[in-house]
């Protein structure tokens, strides 16, 4: 089985120097390319792989740069293995030569050591589109995220999605982590009635 990463340069308002990866995906309709409400299959263990790189150039080449997960956005929805490891968020980051290094070498560790790590894999749920608790967890720990749902797509979602970002994982998905205070209140019990329809555990933190 084969494992795409995009390389690619991200944007944001806030224009906060970042290092970050993720699977592409839409959670409901399609406004960036892909298919409406379709995920990619989420490669969790290359991605905490490219995570935990992108941590160590941060450190070894004093980069002053977040390092984290974002949650599943946009497209494309391919059936195989499929993440994004990004730079950004503006143009002067764009030019960072040493920045981009670090993107590149995570890129390559997590296609050099594809198949090779194997962390117990999660679904995330709930905070903001990058989640720094979700980010620590990885690591931190012998944990991997997989798709991750922020709260703003969280009333979104139902059944079908849950159970597609479930199935659409790599590794097989152990249970599921509750940003707790990342969700709304009027999403709480319903979210927690869905993951007990798919059969899925959770943990709130």
């Amino acid at each position: 089985m084969e494992l795409v990463v995009f390389i690619s340069r991200h944007s944001s308002v806030s224009g906060t120097p970042t290092l970050s990866v993720h699977t592409p995906g839409n959670l409901c309709e399609a406004e960036l390319g892909g298919l409406s409400r379709t995920v990619s299959v989420s490669p969790a263990n290359p991605m905490r792989d490219a995570l935990k790189t992108m941590m160590q150039f941060k450190q070894e080449m004093r980069l002053d740069y977040e390092v984290s997960y974002e949650c599943t956005h946009h497209g494309p929805s391919l059936n195989v293995p499929t993440m994004f490891a990004e730079l950004g968020s503006s143009i002067k980051q764009w030019s960072d030569l040493k920045a981009a290094e670090a993107v590149a070498h995570a890129a390559m560790k997590a296609i050099s050591n594809f198949r090779n790590s194997q962390v117990k894999t999660v679904l995330g749920i709930g905070g903001p589109h990058y989640n720094a608790r979700f980010t620590r967890m990885a690591l931190e720990n012998e944990l991997a995220f997989g798709h991750i749902i922020p709260k703003y797509a969280i009333s979104y979602v139902d059944v079908e999605i849950l159970r597609q970002c479930a199935e659409r994982t790599l590794e097989k998905v152990e249970y599921a982590v509750l940003d707790w205070k990342g969700i709304k209140g009027e999403n709480k019990k319903v979210l927690v009635e869905m993951l007990r329809e798919v059969s899925m555990s959770f943990e709130k933190i």
